[in-house]
């Protein structure tokens, strides 16, 4: 009897998130082997991170607030992409185990076919994971554009962008989780592309309206403050959230464009750039609050204090006169411009009052 070694086919080879052809000989750039152990540990470094972020995040939002006062969609958005990330993080370390060690030996191709192939049940839910988080992230954005605007009209085209973002991601992974030994799936590989440059698109849109508005708000009322308290740090940080986001995901698109393996390293660290993206500006809006409250704490504090340590003052006694003119025909006030020339002035009265 004749053993037949099965290699996988070139179906069963996709580009993350998407593209049946990282194994094969177009594939560039790193090894998959060493992308994957590159990506896992990035992650972890920037998944560490965003659990501290994860913590002071959670104490700005309820320290010192009664339960009811507690946003409580905000602190659901924020324990949603604590958990995803977690999520993520477990499928890529058990991934990763089962590349290298686990059938290391016995997958045809050894790890670097197994890293490429899509029948893999952890590729597929790490990707569903990986747009859950995106679409999760852009969805805050808009929101927060929305509250800041007060306008559904101008959140249409992010949300139409957002709708278009979670069609095209949950297409192509379904048609992964279908990739049989048949011909290459173009519409997956199409669908890969529309959906970074379609969420790249929603976040740069609504991060730049949010931007424009407040920038707006500080213009308008920088001339009639009377503190020294200005939006521009909250405005420099939505920037910033905006800048980390764009640096990582455009590379990552340009990666997947070229078909090259870097892009397993820019995926995976994207899903915690994203919860921190969302922490940092929760984080410096709570800090500005918080610092606030300080300075009005220590003024009540400080002008208590100083009524308390007053001496004591004795009450007053205050003599008002009161004067009297009256003449013949008329009686007229001391202020009057034209008294007459004849008056008889009569004894001054004396009122006291305590003061």
């Amino acid at each position: 009897m004749e053993l037949v070694k099965v290699q996988p086919s070139k179906s069963s080879l996709v580009h993350p998130l998407y593209i049946p052809s990282i194994a094969t000989m177009t594939s560039r750039g790193i090894p998959l082997d060493v992308a994957a152990i590159m990506s896992t540990t990035l992650e972890g470094i920037l998944y560490g991170f965003s659990i501290l972020m994860f913590i002071g995040t959670i104490w700005a939002l309820t320290y010192k607030r009664r339960l009811r006062e507690v946003n409580r969609l905000i602190v659901a958005v924020t324990v949603m992409l604590l958990i995803l990330s977690t999520a993520h993080m477990i499928v890529d370390i058990i991934r990763l185990e089962d590349g290298l060690m686990k059938y290391r030996d016995t997958f045809p191709g050894g790890p670097a076919a197994f890293f490429a192939d899509v029948s893999q049940i952890t590729y597929v839910i790490k990707n569903a994971i990986y747009i859950s988080q995106t679409l999760l992230g852009d969805g805050v954005v808009i929101y927060r554009c929305y509250v800041v605007w007060r306008s559904a009209r101008i959140v249409i085209l992010p949300n139409i962008l957002w709708c278009c973002s979670a069609f095209t991601g949950f297409s192509a992974v379904y048609s992964v989780s279908q990739a049989t030994s048949n011909a290459g799936n173009i519409f997956t590989k199409a669908t890969g592309q529309s959906f970074f440059a379609l969420t790249l698109s929603t976040n740069l849109i609504s991060s730049g309206l949010l931007a424009y508005r407040i920038w707006k708000i500080e213009c308008n009322v920088s001339a009639l403050r009377t503190s020294n308290r200005t939006l521009t740090p909250i405005l420099r940080v939505l920037v910033d959230a905006a800048i980390l986001y764009s640096v990582v995901l455009f590379p990552t698109l340009i990666c997947f464009v070229c078909s090259n393996n870097g892009q397993y390293v820019m995926l995976d660290m994207l899903v915690p750039i994203i919860s921190i993206a969302f922490y940092m500006v929760l984080l410096r809006v709570a800090i500005s609050k918080h610092a606030q409250d300080y300075v009005l704490t220590t003024f009540h504090r400080g002008t208590t204090t100083e009524q308390e340590t007053l001496p004591s003052v004795k009450p007053l006694r205050v003599h008002i006169s009161r004067i009297t003119q009256i003449d013949d025909t008329s009686t007229h006030d001391m202020e009057s411009e034209n008294p007459p020339l004849t008056c008889k002035v009569y004894p001054i009265e004396e009122q006291s009052c305590a003061v």
